[in-house]
């Protein structure tokens, strides 16, 4: 519980990037859902039987067993996190000047596909890029769009995708019916449909409780159809698995394999561990069970609710409607005097920080958007769609009593919001620049 003149030397030093800043100086950690779980005493409780056989464990037998009763395809493959599995997929499959489509990309999904020379293409509806929409399912991607780009690129499509839920516009879902409807897209042109699973079970609550004719479903047979519908899918298990550390690739045909285990060998170790332990497996075999846990969910999303509705109420815009897994703050209508190179997101977070000892992640122009001027001349930037500051909830691990006092000084940051000033980047790394970049405070 540090005060605000203790934290901004903290931050400083830090380059103003909270990813740079020690969790010790950080009193409510925001910045990421994901591997920040607080697990089961089930969970616990498996690891103590772990069968840490160096191959063809009983641990990893029985996480094989979950993961196929829950996707519904045969070859599973475990990774110890989601930027592992999109990495040996990607390299095994993806060629320069190929193109990916998907609702969005998140970052390391994206960084992964450019880095191979290939291109990660954004079809997510119009009704995403407005955060007072209250259309439910804002994550859906344009089917029109997504059937003119297949039509046209065929022969450089490798494959395509879908993120559940959608974390780059605000943790917004994607119904059913959008994703049968780019399944037969994708079937039509003859293109493999990989989902971006990692909050599968938040996505599958929010169609139960969202989408016409879904009420009397439970989660899990949402879940299992959503499966069904696609060819495979990549996920981080540090969301929706409810662990610290894993993740896997799941396809139903043997096509690519081969490819992927003798990838994997290489970097991650042997393909029935994937750079985990078998305690780590066991962990995830619980957690891909108790995650469709209805109660669990319900409270899931009443909590991400509690904090929206609570920003809103002292003036803070959040994007409409909230998700499961994250508050969004709206920056460009929260700070509209800092422009896009300025970064109002990361301004925003900063003060955050300093006004709080929130840490929290901007999704926007610190994170997507980019210079096309090596100078970095302003009128070269091209800024991200949006500007959002992102409140990521850990699972199971805060209470109201701390909600209510994040809440409690939130006033005072709307009273000086006009204050507040932008940054200029002083580091720019070439892939993924949140996490090392460096800023400093406009004068």
């Amino acid at each position: 519980m540090l005060s605000r003149r203790e934290r901004e030397p903290i931050l400083k030093e830090a380059g103003h990037n909270l990813f740079l800043v020690p969790a010790s100086s950080v009193t409510f950690d925001l910045l990421t859902d994901s591997g920040t779980t607080a697990m089961s005493a089930n969970q616990w409780a498996a690891m103590m039987v772990a069968d840490e056989s160096y191959a063809g464990s009983r641990s990893f037998s029985k996480f094989e067993r979950v993961v196929q009763a829950l996707t519904g395809y045969t070859h599973i493959i475990p990774t110890h996190q989601g930027r592992a599995a999109e990495r040996l997929l990607f390299q095994a499959v993806v060629k320069p000047r190929m193109k990916i489509p998907s609702n969005n990309h998140f970052d390391t999904t994206r960084a992964n596909i450019e880095q191979l020379g290939a291109e990660a293409v954004d079809l997510v509806i119009s009704e995403a890029r407005d955060s007072n929409s209250l259309f439910p399912f804002k994550g859906n991607i344009d089917l029109a769009k997504l059937d003119l780009f297949c039509s046209a690129e065929r022969a450089s499509i490798p494959f395509g995708m879908i993120t559940i839920t959608n974390n780059t516009g605000g943790g917004q879902p994607v119904s059913l019916e959008n994703i049968r409807g780019a399944s037969q897209i994708f079937k039509k042109y003859g293109i493999p449909f990989i989902l971006d699973a990692c909050r599968f079970a938040e996505n599958s609550y929010l169609i139960k409780t969202r989408e016409s004719g879904q009420g009397a479903r439970s989660s899990r047979e949402i879940a299992q159809e959503t499966f069904s519908l696609a060819d495979g899918c990549l996920m981080s298990a540090k969301k929706d698995g409810l662990v610290n550390i894993g993740g896997f690739i799941a396809l139903r045909d043997k096509g690519w394999v081969e490819s992927l285990r003798s990838l994997l060998i290489l970097t991650e170790g042997f393909p029935t561990y994937g750079g985990l332990a078998a305690r780590d497996l066991e962990a995830l075999a619980v957690g891909l069970d108790e995650v469709l846990d209805e109660g669990y969910l319900e409270y899931r999303t009443a909590v991400t609710r509690y904090l929206a509705e609570g920003l809103n109420s002292v003036g803070i815009p959040t994007v409409q409607p909230p998700g499961a897994h994250a508050v969004y703050i709206d920056a460009r209508a929260f700070l509209p005097h800092i422009p896009p190179h300025h970064f109002p997101g990361q301004a925003l977070a900063c003060e955050l920080y300093l006004a709080e000892g929130i840490r929290s992640c901007e999704i926007g122009s610190a994170m997507f958007g980019h210079y096309a001027d090596p100078s970095h001349n302003p009128d070269s930037f091209n800024a991200a769609q949006m500007e959002l500051v992102r409140l990521a909830i850990p699972r199971r691990v805060y209470t109201q009593s701390h909600v209510d006092y994040m809440l409690e000084g939130m006033a005072e940051i709307v009273s000086i919001k006009n204050n507040l000033k932008g940054l200029r980047l002083t580091y720019d790394p070439p892939f993924l620049r949140h996490f090392t970049a460096r800023f400093e405070p406009l004068d």
